[in-house]
C-alpha cells in the first residue's frame, strides 16, 4: 500500500480553500455594489457595522455561476440564508413541508368521535 503524503494533501486543501475564498470575495464585493444592503427575505437592513451578517445566496445553488449582472445572486441575512439551504436539503430528501415525507399525510383524526362523546356527557 502506498504511503499517504500528508504535506501534499495539506497543500491541496489549502490551495482549494484559498481559491474558494478568492472566488467568494469577488462575487460578494460585486453583489454588495449592485444590490442594496437589505435581506431579500426578511427585509432586515444592514450597515457597515453588521455587514458581515449579510451573505450572497446563489439562486440556482451553483457557486461557480457568477454572471457579472448578478442575476444568480440575492443578498440574504445569515438566518434566511441558512433557512433557504435547509429548505433545499429537505426537498432533496423528499420532504415537502418540512415535516412529512412526500406522498404521506395523516389519515387518523383523533377528534373524530369528540362530538359524540360531548353529547353523551350532557
Amino acid at each position: 500500500m502506498k504511503a499517504i503524503d500528508h504535506n501534499r494533501l495539506d497543500k491541496i486543501v489549502s490551495d482549494a480553500r484559498k481559491a474558494a475564498d478568492t472566488r467568494a470575495e469577488g462575487y460578494r464585493e460585486r453583489a454588495l455594489k449592485i444590490y442594496p444592503w437589505i435581506c431579500g427575505r426578511c427585509a432586515r437592513e444592514f450597515t457597515t457595522a453588521n455587514l458581515r451578517e449579510l451573505t450572497v445566496h446563489h439562486r440556482n445553488h451553483n457557486h461557480d455561476d457568477n454572471p457579472s449582472d448578478g442575476s444568480n445572486w440575492e443578498l440574504l441575512c445569515l438566518y434566511c440564508h441558512d433557512n433557504e439551504h435547509q429548505k433545499q436539503i429537505e426537498a432533496d430528501r423528499g420532504y415537502t413541508d418540512g415535516n412529512s415525507p412526500r406522498g404521506g399525510g395523516a389519515t387518523h383524526n383523533p377528534f373524530a368521535a369528540l362530538q359524540g362523546m360531548l353529547k353523551n356527557k350532557s
